[in-house]
């Protein structure tokens, strides 16, 4: 009898965990990096690889980090939606062109728009280790003091950008 009682209660643990899986958010990934200050680097700009940034070049800015790259498909899907965020000129978006070939990121960008006031490679992932990133897109809103307030996980929406985005912009913006 216990031999098959035994695999029925298996069966229904390993049932109500993939529930469980089927409702979690990939979005709503925690991140250990909010409310602490944003990990410094020093990165070549994408368009200009002699020149470097840092966090501390963006100190009194509110500032949104998104982490990108030309062979990523999601990345693709959100384009779009930054490109529409730029013009709104809500905050300086930052792209990390994260473990990609400069002529491929720069030719993505020719092609699709160009919705960052600066972007920064990544080739060896070192800075995206840093920042926690699972993967491509996420991104990251980063207040005038220099201190990590959000992360996003996957690619943004305009749902997104209305409802979390573009309200947090303006909090961190109206705060000294």
């Amino acid at each position: 009898m216990l031999k098959y009682i035994l695999p029925l209660l298996l069966f229904i643990v390993m049932a109500v965990f993939l529930a469980l899986g089927l409702n979690l958010h990939p979005s709503e990934i925690p991140s250990p990096l909010i409310n602490k200050p944003a990990p410094e680097f020093s990165a070549p700009k994408l368009q200009a690889p002699e020149e470097k940034l840092t966090p501390a070049d963006l100190k009194g800015k509110v500032w949104l980090f998104n982490v990108w790259a030309s062979w990523c498909v999601s990345c693709r899907s959100e384009h779009p939606v930054l490109n529409q965020l730029a013009q709104q000129k809500a905050a300086v978006i930052v792209g990390l062109n994260y473990k990609d070939e400069p002529e491929a990121a720069l030719g993505w960008l020719a092609q699709l728009g160009n919705p960052y006031d600066v972007s920064i490679m990544d080739q060896d992932g070192r800075i995206g280790i840093d920042w926690g990133v699972y993967g491509v897109p996420e991104t990251f809103v980063i207040d005038k003091q220099g201190v990590v307030r959000y992360k996003h996980t996957g690619p943004v929406t305009p749902e997104d950008v209305q409802q979390v985005f573009l309200p947090l912009i303006a909090k961190l913006q109206a705060e000294n």
